[in-house]
């Protein structure tokens, strides 16, 4: 099964790319930070995307590309099976923070490397874009959280509030872009 990956544009991003995308996630533990401390929390739901969902983020992909950002998508056999999104504009000072808004991996693809792929390709792409940093507002479920950890990913050093505020339980993490910067 090979696995084409390829830049987005933004004409080439529309619901009917995410037909055969599969968001479902069953999410049993979750990682929270309560009273300063980090602690695996039982907050059983399952997670899947509304057709409102989709088409609130085929606009903001769409968006992404248009305002030169990244949008990175794997395909297997012509179908979208994973996708990752960068933002264009640095924040965080010092810090020089890309926010990385999005990367999915249709359930179907789990664990094959794709999100590896993806997150490695948001890396170079955000370091060739002036990055010290990738910034996450990440999901806290404890499979989601085990990647970003073996991806290299740490608490983030300053949070991004508007990312707080709009998903409270997410986990704040930064991933430096290469091994050399602070």
């Amino acid at each position: 099964m090979e696995i084409i990956y390829k830049n987005l544009q933004e004409n080439e991003i529309s619901r009917e790319l995410f037909r055969h995308f599969v968001r479902h996630q069953t999410v049993v533990k979750c990682r929270r930070k309560e009273n300063g401390k980090w602690i695996i929390k039982d907050d059983p739901f399952i997670d899947d995307w509304s057709e409102t969902d989709y088409k609130f983020l085929v606009s903001c992909l769409r968006n992404t590309a248009a305002t030169g950002g990244l949008v990175y998508a794997a395909f297997c056999e012509g179908v979208l099976k994973g996708f990752v999104s960068v933002e264009p504009k640095l924040f965080g000072g010092n810090h020089r923070y890309l926010d990385l808004s999005s990367i999915h991996v249709s359930e179907d693809m789990r664990g094959k490397g794709v999100g590896t792929a993806l997150f490695r390709a948001a890396k170079e792409w955000a370091k060739a874009h002036g990055a010290k940093k990738l910034y996450i507002s990440a999901h806290s479920a404890v499979e989601s959280q085990a990647f970003y950890h073996k991806m290299g990913c740490a608490e983030a050093a300053v949070y991004n509030q508007s990312h707080v505020e709009a998903e409270p339980y997410d986990c704040q993490l930064e991933c430096k872009v290469c091994e050399d910067d602070s």
